[in-house]
């Protein structure tokens, strides 16, 4: 058996093992117990989620920087760029529409006639910075080592697109030892990750149990519809991006999964994409992408590339909607959806962001935030989704955009069949 697999085999073996103990735990210790049990064993997924942090900041320089000095040619950057925004901005639409059908069917509100509350209730949710103008703003740094230090990953990249492009056009003299030192510096934080990575699946039972412990298991039988649905919209949606990925790549789809199966688990059982980021870049390299587009192409997805936080937030603001009764029209869902997918781009690393945005959001159609309380205690249980197929969603975009050859010889197969 490979490293990589023995990896994701102790992976699953403690996410099963944090699920009993955390049951146990939950069943026969007291409620004081309990809670001080998960906050005591939560510190080792802390630590995990920091370590991993602490590597991010300098591998996402490094990487996109030393893409775009090889890239050379500044055209080349401005096309590939066009084509991850085009694909960031379908798999947007696709997902979100996904999530809309999916609890339109299902209806999991409908039948708890909520009474709309009388007074604004408070979530604890900060949704002042949650503008146009704030967000623009926010995107260019004022200071790369600010920037470093809260890890945000948009900023990074945008002092890294201006650093590169720079380097690029000092020419080979100054360009190369730069560029070399920093491929160094890469390698190096990716030799690191694999340290931390020994830590996962002690960290991936923490997190399990800690959450089974304060709520038990119930917490899935209570929202069971909800839940259900709401996977069930993740599972389409993996299914759509893997077949058209086979379109596009053919059979090195299967090889592509995978490789991207580790830092899919790993986001699921964390909570955390950005948990995922410095494996999922390590395995893209595996399949083949160039280093400098998936240096380019990964980071961007990040920010902007956020499929199941688009399922989520179309999924529950209908859910709140139908819990209080609130019948929308046709024009006004397609707002909603519209003004979801624009407030979500480039707020990841925003503590529970998607439940950031639909605070910030809703209000404006009449549904009331309270409702947002109805999914917090949940919001665990959905975050693992939400990051594992933002890996999943980011990972396939890296690869397609990575394999235009694929792309022309699967065009050229059509024609001669056609």
């Amino acid at each position: 058996m490979s490293k990589s697999n023995k990896l994701t085999t102790f992976i699953l073996a403690f996410m099963v093992l944090g699920i009993i103990v955390g049951a146990l735990v939950h069943q026969f210790a007291s409620v004081d117990s309990a809670r001080a049990y998960a906050d005591n064993v939560a510190l080792l997924t802390d630590v995990f989620l920091r370590l991993i942090k602490m590597v991010i900041a300098p591998l996402v320089f490094t990487t996109l920087t030393v893409g775009i000095m090889s890239m050379g040619d500044t055209s080349a950057i401005g096309t590939l760029g066009g084509k991850a925004f085009l694909w960031f901005i379908s798999s947007s639409v696709v997902s979100i529409l996904l999530g809309l059908a999916v609890v339109s069917i299902i209806q999991p509100g409908a039948g708890l006639n909520l009474q709309v509350p009388a007074q604004a209730v408070n979530t604890g949710l900060a949704t002042d910075g949650m503008s146009l103008k704030t967000f623009i703003a926010h995107t260019f740094p004022t200071s790369i080592v600010d920037a470093m230090g809260h890890n945000e990953i948009l900023q990074i990249v945008v002092f890294s697109l201006f650093f590169g492009i720079a380097g690029a056009s000092l020419g080979e003299k100054f360009n190369k030892p730069l560029a070399d030192g920093l491929n160094v510096v890469s390698h190096i934080m990716l030799k690191v990750t694999g340290y931390v990575m020994y830590m996962a699946p002690i960290a991936i039972f923490a997190a399990v149990s800690s959450v089974i412990a304060n709520e038990g298991l119930g917490i899935l039988k209570s929202y069971a519809s909800f839940i259900g649905g709401y996977y069930l919209a993740i599972l389409l949606c993996c299914v759509m991006m893997v077949g058209f990925c086979y379109i596009v790549l053919k059979s090195a789809t299967f090889r592509l999964i995978s490789l991207l199966k580790e830092p899919v688990i790993l986001a699921f059982t964390t909570s955390s994409s950005e948990a995922a980021y410095p494996k999922t870049l390590e395995q893209l390299r595996r399949f083949g992408c160039p280093n400098n587009i998936a240096s380019f192409v990964l980071p961007l997805g990040y920010s902007f590339n956020l499929v199941g936080s688009m399922i989520y937030c179309s999924f529950a603001s209908m859910f709140i909607a139908q819990a209080y009764n609130i019948h929308l029209t046709g024009a006004e869902v397609a707002m909603l959806m519209l003004t979801l997918m624009m407030a979500s781009k480039g707020i990841a690393g925003v503590p529970r962001s998607a439940l950031v945005v639909l605070a910030a959001t809703i209000p404006s159609f009449n549904i009331p935030v309270a409702g947002i309380l109805l999914l917090m205690g949940i919001d665990h249980v959905l975050d693992m989704g939400r990051s594992g197929i933002n890996v999943l969603g980011n990972g396939i975009a890296t690869a397609m955009l990575s394999r235009p050859d694929a792309q022309e010889a699967v065009a050229g197969e059509w024609q001669e069949n056609h």
